[in-house]
């Protein structure tokens, strides 16, 4: 499982990059494409106000969120 962490470099903290494992500041756009395509099947897309962002699937654990600085 690779961990995907938000940036929150965005207006309001959104996230436009993320830091994927070992890859920093991906942009939001691929971050969303390569869960679309599969590769990262621990997280989801959602859609927010007309934009796509990446979230991990819901589990107890807060640890491993996209957000989990916030």
């Amino acid at each position: 499982m690779t961990k995907i962490k938000g940036k929150n470099d965005g207006p309001g903290g959104r996230n436009e990059h993320y830091d994927i494992g070992n890859r920093k500041n991906v942009p939001r756009r691929i971050a969303v494409a390569e869960v679309k395509r599969g590769e990262h099947p621990d997280a989801h897309v959602v859609k927010v106000n007309g934009r796509e962002y990446v979230r991990d699937n819901p589990d107890r654990s807060k640890d491993d969120n996209v957000n989990r600085g916030k």
